[in-house]
């Protein structure tokens, strides 16, 4: 079968589909059995067209039953129009997902053409690995601070009085941090749950950056940082910036915690005007989109090049300092709903430079 799907000299060749297409005629028989298709069955194309399609396509349910038998696609209910997709076994126990359409010439008329879709299941169990190691790594996150607030609690719940009150308000100091980073890690689950699903929202606001930079530098000396470990360079003019200053913060207070617990020397912020590349914008602009971009780099040991591709990743880990690897991932996820950009290189003291591109931005009602 060598036509095109969809009208005129614009239709598509089935061997052009990403995922599998068999098409069986009305009598059974393959006529159509694309390059994606055989590649994920390992059935040659010529050793599938113009056979019966139980003989093309000997599928097996889970418990062993062959599937074609099983539905009778050609027969039973004429009412049918399909099949939704389901995990499927080839010959030798490989998995495929599998969906069907029956193409009737009119309502519970006899079926004209039943058209297959063949997935692997790859992208699948890479989805449910990623989602088993988040839960395995949310699991053991939580359960060493509850089981301190656990503890605390109980002790002081049963033995109250034989305490001091510098003793009671030690623990009760832990009790607070321990709850403090859980609920840290609960906003950054919430956080990829958005993201991941496409739902994170950007409420637009003027932004005054460098202000926002200096009350970050200011909070960690406030923590016990030395000033002279911060070196701020704002480049003025900026140009007048709207983002949501909530996820701004983050952003920042990600980056700078990052830089201070695993890098070492001075942590060098810069801020400075500039322009979205061409890769970050539409075909159809032709001037420049102006932007904010935003450098924090420290003089530690970097980040390794093989490790460079992964930096953004979950759980992704530049050291054994703690953490649960997801604050890159949601930096990441955040400057991108601003539609910027976030890079990562070496810095001009050999430790890790992380740049984030921000667009003006400014709301539609404005512009």
């Amino acid at each position: 079968m060598d036509e095109r799907i969809g009208a005129g000299d614009g239709g598509i060749h089935p061997d052009e589909l990403p995922d599998g297409l068999v098409v069986a005629d009305e009598t059974g028989r393959v006529i159509c059995f694309n390059a994606a298709a055989a590649r994920i069955t390992a059935v040659p194309s010529a050793e599938a067209l113009g056979h019966p399609l139980e003989r093309a396509l000997p599928l097996e349910d889970l418990k062993g039953r062959r599937w074609w038998a099983l539905t009778d696609p050609y027969g039973g209910l004429a009412t049918r129009v399909g099949q939704p997709e389901r995990n499927l076994l080839l010959p030798g126990g490989r998995e495929v997902l599998v969906s069907a359409r029956y193409v009737r010439a009119y309502p519970t008329g006899p079926l004209r053409r039943l058209v297959i879709s063949i997935r692997g299941t790859e992208a699948r169990r890479r989805t449910e690995l990623s989602h088993a190691e988040l839960i395995a790594t949310v699991a053991h996150e939580l359960r060493s601070p509850l089981t301190s607030v656990k503890g605390f609690t109980a002790t002081l719940l049963a033995k109250w009085e034989r305490f001091t009150d510098d003793q009671k308000r030690l623990m009760l100091e832990t009790v607070d941090a321990d709850a403090n980073r859980v609920t840290r890690l609960i906003a950054e689950l919430l956080d990829i749950s958005r993201i991941d699903s496409g739902r994170l929202e950007v409420r637009r606001q003027p932004v005054d950056i460098g202000a926002a930079v200096g009350r970050h530098v200011q909070s960690h000396t406030a923590a016990g940082q030395s000033p002279d470990r911060f070196l701020v360079r704002i480049q003025q003019p900026l140009p007048d910036l709207w983002a949501d200053p909530d996820k701004i913060d983050q952003v920042l207070g990600n980056l700078l915690e990052n830089a201070v617990r695993h890098g070492e020397g001075t942590v060098t912020i810069e801020v400075a005007a500039a322009t979205l590349s061409h890769a970050t914008r539409p075909e159809t602009e032709t001037e420049p989109e102006k932007g904010t971009a935003v450098t924090v780099c420290d003089e530690g040991p970097g980040i390794p090049e093989e490790s460079m591709g992964r930096v953004f990743t979950r759980f992704w880990r530049g050291s054994k300092r703690g953490g649960t690897g997801l604050g890159l991932y949601i930096v990441k996820g955040i400057v991108e709903a601003h539609g910027g950009t976030i890079t990562v290189g070496r810095g001009p003291g050999g430790g890790a430079e992380f740049r984030f591109i921000l667009p003006v931005g400014a709301p539609a009602y404005l512009s």
